[in-house]
């Protein structure tokens, strides 16, 4: 496939479609470090020197597609709470949002390996005018995810809940790095039954994780 330059805005969003279309389609392929903008280009059918016309960076593209991803979750996830019952004790209704957002974050494993590179990766390399364009729809998604929250557990004062939002997306990306151990470490594991016990499984962590801060932040004061 060859593109001639965009002419127009709807040509230049076409563009950018494609590309970020195509960074995903090598995401559901490989994990974000393989991911290469000579390759993206390849596939997208443009020049590299073409693709930076719409990004301008390789961690520009990811950037963007993982906000996209967000977004795609938070939607997922809104459907998902309401089954949520809201009449059982706050103990039980934490459990249920708690596994319900585990659950549907390992259903993810494309969000989940983007948010693993976030810090390291994907916001170096970009200007910062896309560092702030990020960080500002970041936390426009974790408003959208206390308010999520909060419907189930009024409980939680809204910077609590704010708060578990955003340690939320810090453990995803943690957990998500090392419940994916390299084919050395699996060998270990395999080999040595005692050092077994250091694989994580990420649904049943994040679970854990997630159950043991809910709790913490509903036992104490709420703090403004």
């Amino acid at each position: 496939m060859t593109f001639k330059r965009a002419r127009s805005e709807e040509q230049r969003t076409e563009r950018r479609a494609a590309i970020l279309a195509a960074a995903a389609a090598m995401l559901a392929e490989m994990p974000v470090a393989q991911v290469t903008l000579n390759e993206l280009s390849r596939r997208v059918g443009l020049a590299k020197s073409n693709v930076l016309r719409y990004f301008e960076s390789r961690e520009a593209v990811l950037l963007e597609l993982l906000d996209a991803e967000h977004q795609a979750w938070l939607d997922h996830l809104r459907s998902a709470l309401a089954n949520v019952d809201a009449a059982a004790p706050v103990r039980d209704r934490g459990d249920q949002v708690v596994d319900t957002i585990a659950e549907s974050l390992a259903a993810r494993p494309m969000l989940c390996d983007l948010l693993s590179s976030q810090a390291a990766v994907l916001e170096h390399n970009v200007s910062p005018e896309i560092a702030a364009k990020y960080k500002r729809a970041t936390i426009a998604s974790f408003g959208v995810l206390t308010e999520l929250v909060q419907a189930y557990l009024p409980e939680l004062g809204a910077p609590d809940a704010f708060r578990f939002a955003g340690a939320g997306s810090l453990l995803t990306g943690a957990l998500w790095t090392h419940s994916r151990p390299s084919a050395a470490m699996l060998a270990a594991y395999e080999a040595d039954p005692a050092l077994a016990a250091m694989r994580l499984d990420f649904t049943a962590t994040m679970r854990e994780v997630m159950q043991i801060l809910l709790a913490g932040l509903l036992a104490r004061p709420s703090q403004g």
